[in-house]
């Protein structure tokens, strides 16, 4: 519930128009004639262009700073009384002087303050004087030219020429000081400018001509131009405007929330038909509902964002990751319940969903049999070439010529594929969070030459050799029967790590003929026998081995008990009561095909190296007696595996032990 509520979130909320249509293809429904009024709204890129011009007519607006030149003025009245006071020279005409001095120094900074000594910032820098700008004056803006204003290096000059021109005044003194008075007092107002802008931007109008109600738009196979591509989108935007009541809006959710509620039912019926073990198991149904939310949600920001970016969205990481957790067939059902909600966000959506579906399909059959990880390139190009077919054969369909066919459709193409590899970080996260199994992963593990089987090759080679025959044994069980066999596979090499602490208390890896539990009690062995799982618990852990795995570490012996020490004991003390728990396995029992048939192939294949010269019949019946015994011990009562399963594993590991024993028909004698 709480999924369909949050894909409702990402579906449009205003009514989708009636029409499907694309510029340069016939329109294909009967005529179209205009219900009301509407005005026909300008392209994007009629607007940009008025835009564009507007801007170039825009004139920047500038204001003068009176206080700042009043402040430079005051400023050179005190540093002219203060060099003038630092002369020697002294007398009353002196005090003429000074006066007529300071005087032209200030008619000389009135002239050019008034006028204005302008601070040009880009991209108005080094443009030519007949450019116009605007001067603001209170609340009036005068239009001037930049020739109408000084530079600072105009100032500079002009202070220097009048000064060249004056008699009875102390130039020396009255040069420096008006050069360091000198400063920009006209200056660029950003919030008028802005707002200036902003009334010319908004007083372009958005629209061109009306249609009036009741006039045709477009007739039935009339082939859709530019212009008529135009008015079709103009009253698409006010049919929805029109429509968008809250009432309209309610049942539209409403209508959303069924369309989604019934795809998600239907998803989880074919779970609880076909993957009950998967319906059942928390973690397995949020990491598959967490790709279709993710996905919707991808689709969802990018329609907002650009609609031409649509087939640049990688839809086909939904099933690329799902099949890297479970099946085949789940991978495309959840494929094509992705695709049909994503074809409620989006326009055309039949187009859309098809070329995702086929792509989808496509994606799933190349990684059918996952064993490298290389084989998501070769997916990356299969699905490439996949999307670029469909979309050929589409638009040759629509269209019946190459004209509309464009590069940048292909460029989306390859990139959606491309973007596909992503799927690869997905699986690992997605592995680590929710502590499932995948193929990459369980690839790696089974290599033999990882430091965990290597150490077990060299400290118990008997161990990794009857570990090997386990794993061959399982995986061939578990093929007849349906499961994941490389799981079963991996698990069976890592089963019995635990033997590496103490090998040589494991018959199989006695090579001298001295076995040290002769030295020992029956209670004793029992229980070094008995910790090797406990030790190859602690072991996968220290390595940071998955819980998956070790699961096959500790239940590959069940709650069975260590039969050989407990029976010699029981044969020694006939008069005493036996105490169970130091004979028997912690367990737990197993609890899915896979750990079941580890369990039963490790008794048997061990079982069977006791067999001196083994035939047929002794094979069989070892099986059966093996089989049996832990059937009646209630060992396969957690684990999702039937009697017919049962009976089919029987017969494998039999024809399998004869193969592996060479096990020959008697040849008859001549009479």
């Amino acid at each position: 519930m709480l999924a369909i509520l949050m894909i409702v979130q990402f579906f449009p909320k205003q009514p989708r128009f009636g029409y499907e249509y694309q510029q340069g293809r016939p329109w294909g429904y009967d005529d179209l004639i205009a219900p009301f009024n509407f005005a026909v709204l300008k392209s994007q890129a009629e607007l940009e262009r008025e835009k564009e011009e507007a801007m170039m007519e825009f004139r920047p607006v500038y204001a003068r700073d009176e206080a700042l030149a009043e402040e430079r003025i005051r400023h050179f009245f005190t540093e002219f009384e203060q060099e003038w006071e630092d002369r020697p020279e002294t007398g009353a005409s002196l005090t003429a002087a000074k006066e007529r001095t300071r005087e032209a120094g200030l008619v000389i900074l009135d002239s050019l303050f008034s006028r204005g000594i302008l601070f040009l910032e880009e991209p108005h820098a080094g443009m030519p004087p007949e450019t116009l700008i605007r001067l603001a004056d209170g609340r009036v803006a005068t239009e001037k030219r930049l020739g109408d204003f000084y530079s600072i290096a105009e100032a500079y000059l002009l202070v220097n020429q009048a000064l060249d021109t004056l008699r009875g005044v102390d130039v020396s003194l009255l040069r420096p000081l008006l050069e360091n008075a000198l400063v920009y007092n006209v200056f660029l107002d950003q919030e008028l400018s802005a707002r200036s802008l902003e009334t010319i931007l908004e007083g372009i109008p958005l629209s061109r001509g009306m249609v009036q109600q009741g006039e045709k738009i477009i007739s039935k196979g009339e082939l859709i131009s530019q212009e008529k591509y135009r008015i079709l989108e103009s009253f698409k935007a006010e049919y929805q405007k029109l429509i968008g009541s809250t009432a309209v809006r309610n049942l539209l959710n409403l209508g959303q929330f069924l369309l989604v509620t019934i795809s998600m039912v239907v998803l989880g019926l074919f779970m609880l038909v076909f993957r009950r073990d998967v319906f059942a198991d928390n973690r397995k149904m949020l990491l598959i509902l967490l790709n279709i939310l993710l996905m919707i949600f991808m689709t969802s920001w990018v329609i907002r964002y650009n609609l031409d970016f649509l087939y640049l969205i990688p839809v086909c990481i939904v099933p690329i990751v799902i099949r890297a957790f479970f099946d085949n067939r789940l991978a495309l059902y959840v494929h094509i319940t992705t695709i049909i909600l994503i074809g409620f966000l989006i326009p055309r959506s039949f187009e859309f969903v098809f070329l995702q579906f086929i792509g989808g399909i496509v994606a799933i059959l190349s990684m059918a049999s996952l064993r490298r990880r290389s084989q998501l390139f070769s997916t990356v190009i299969l699905i490439f070439l996949t999307y670029s077919a469909v979309f050929l054969g589409l638009s040759l369909a629509h269209t019946g010529t190459f004209q509309n066919l464009q590069l940048v459709d292909f460029a989306y193409f390859l990139g959606a594929a491309l973007l596909t590899l992503f799927a690869y970080p997905l699986i690992f996260m997605f592995e680590r969070i929710f502590r499932l199994p995948t193929d990459f992963s369980l690839l790696e593990l089974a290599d033999t030459n990882n430091d965990l089987l290597r150490q077990l090759a060299m400290l118990a080679p008997g161990t990794f050799q009857h570990s090997l025959q386990v794993a061959n044994l399982a995986e061939e069980a578990i093929f007849a029967i349906g499961g994941n066999s490389l799981l079963t596979r991996t698990g069976a090499l890592y089963h019995d790590i635990g033997k590496m602490e103490e090998p040589f208390f494991f018959t199989e890896n006695q090579t001298s003929g001295y076995n040290p539990h002769e030295d020992l009690s029956f209670e004793e062995s029992a229980s070094i026998i008995i910790n090797h799982v406990i030790r190859g618990i602690e072991m996968a852990r220290k390595k940071n081995l998955p819980e998956y795995l070790i699961d096959f570490i500790r239940t590959h012996h069940g709650t069975t008990t260590a039969r050989y020490f407990y029976t010699r004991w029981v044969n020694e003390n006939p008069r005493e009561e036996v105490d169970a728990k130091l004979f028997t396995y912690p367990g737990p029992r197993p609890f899915s095909k896979e750990t079941a048939l580890v369990m039963m192939a490790d008794s048997v294949e061990a079982a069977s190296r006791s067999l001196g010269k083994p035939n047929e019949q002794q094979i069989s019946e070892l099986v059966d007696n093996i089989i049996d015994t832990q059937i009646r011990e209630n060992q396969f009562e957690n684990a999702n595996i039937t009697f017919r399963d049962i009976s089919t594993v029987k017969h494998i590991f039999k024809r399998r032990l004869q193969t592996i024993y060479h096990v020959r028909i008697a040849y008859p004698a001549l009479s």
